[in-house]
């Protein structure tokens, strides 16, 4: 198999999105036991400046070997360059070595030992993404833009993402202590958090008022269609359908997660067509994702909470939804993380590389990088004083070396939600909207024919 290939069977590889990340693998071989250094070139002609620039970095990498003031490690040295190289190229491509990659595979799988928080890096630093929900994190206190600077004593300058992670890992019912910056705090806050398992639920819900579904769907993991599946049906066993008004799906500062668990989600809330396309390097390379299954809400009326801390699958579903007029969307501007990283495993032992490979686009041939989505009906929440200063998410638009948008890019907005029902004016305006009270002129009835396909 050539090297051509070889590059696009392995961008056909698991598609994952990264809440927060070189198309032909290079293996460097050192041959030589006596510091010389070669390369196993597998490429063809027209490479050969490329190959001299790697011969440069050997020549780097013995010089460090030979004479830094202490002996280093090399496979250190190894995993420090190929981190610096992946790192370069956009905010969400990385390699994980073993422990990382066992690490994602369990958080993916939905349970973990931890705080509970999405997080992404910013400047050096660890910035809450948000606090996953009824987790330690969330219980502490913690908010969506906090930045982590210390943990367990520790400056987190100078760690990469993974390492600070599992630096918050740990044992069940062993204590960390975290030190964190918020924006309108004049001195930074000191929060001890005692560990537990992690069992991410993707999906709760609840009734209201005997006549609405509301399902909060917080994550994308690999239990989230079921999870969904399972509330629309338990929904249905406590509201006839004569009395169901219709559902609130709330997907507010959910980070994103798989591919398909996007495309089972959106398949479960409508009948046909086209959910998302993601289009690589080549257009050979775009690959089409439609719905399946069939509409398990029965085509009832169905709204769509977003806001600034909803990203990536998340983006996806209410892109899917709305594109096909077949939800109304309420809140504020979406994160607009519009690209794809495919999971590449590397070998026993070789950890494996998420890396950016495509871009996807809402069946309109909308792209959301660095763009969001815009809400239908945009409510913002009433902060309390004491948050007022801190810091909302910035959005992809902020992120340093972020993919370029196709047109005007926007950044991020509120992404605030109370924690009381009573003070969400966003789920409000979603019952009323619902229950017929509310009449917006700007948002079109549900119209006979959806997006072409």
């Amino acid at each position: 198999m050539d090297s051509e290939k070889v590059r696009k069977s392995m961008r056909k590889n698991a598609l994952f999105f990264l809440g927060a990340a070189a198309g032909v693998c290079l293996t460097l071989l050192v041959t030589a036991p006596q510091g010389g250094f070669s390369l196993a070139r597998a490429a063809g002609g027209g490479a050969g400046a490329t190959y001299s620039e790697l011969n440069l970095f050997g020549e780097v990498f013995e010089r460090v070997r030979a004479d830094y003031v202490e002996k280093p490690d090399d496979s250190q040295l190894i995993e420090g360059a190929i981190n610096g190289m992946v790192s370069s190229l956009d905010p969400h491509s990385r390699y994980m070595n073993e422990k990382a990659w066992k690490d994602m595979q369990e958080t993916t799988h939905g349970e973990f030992g931890g705080l509970g928080i999405e997080v992404t890096m910013e400047n050096g630093l660890v910035k809450v993404v948000s606090p996953m929900d009824d987790t330690p994190a969330q219980k502490a206190g913690i908010l969506s833009g906090d930045l982590i600077t210390d943990i367990d004593g520790e400056a987190v300058q100078g760690l990469t993402l993974e390492q600070a992670v599992n630096k918050m890992k740990g044992p069940v019912d062993t204590k960390t202590k975290l030190k964190i910056v918020r924006k309108g705090v004049d001195q930074p806050i000191d929060v001890t958090i005692t560990r537990e398992v992690i069992r991410v639920r993707p999906v709760t819900f609840r009734t209201a008022g005997g006549d609405i579904g509301y399902i909060r769907i917080a994550s994308f993991n690999e239990q989230t269609t079921d999870g969904l599946k399972k509330a629309i049906s338990d929904i249905g066993k406590e509201i006839p359908q004569d009395k169901l008004a219709g559902y609130v799906v709330d997907l507010r500062n959910n980070p994103g997660g798989l591919l398909d668990q996007a495309v089972g989600v959106s398949s479960a809330l409508m009948p046909r067509g086209e959910i998302v396309s993601t289009r690589g390097r080549t257009p050979d390379e775009t690959q089409r994702f439609s719905a399946r299954g069939g509409d398990l809400t029965k085509g009832k009326p169905l709204v769509v909470l977003i806001n600034g801390g909803s990203a990536s699958a998340s983006e996806i579903v209410a892109g899917a939804l709305h594109d096909h007029k077949r939800a109304t969307l309420i809140g504020t501007r979406s994160f607009g993380k519009g690209s794809v990283q495919t999971i590449i495993p590397l070998g026993p032992g070789n950890g494996a590389l998420a890396l950016t490979t495509a871009r996807y686009f809402t069946p309109s041939g909308h792209s959301i990088q660095a763009q969001g989505i815009k809400p239908d009906i945009e409510v913002l929440q009433e902060v309390p004083d004491e948050l007022k200063d801190r810091p909302e998410l910035k959005g992809e638009a902020s992120m340093r070396g972020h993919l370029a948008a196709e047109g005007k890019e926007a950044t991020g907005s509120q992404s605030y939600v109370p924690p009381e029902e009573k003070d969400d004016k966003a789920l409000a305006a979603a019952y009323n909207l619902l229950r017929g009270v509310t009449v917006n002129a700007g948002v079109p009835s549900p119209p006979k024919a959806a997006v072409p396909n």
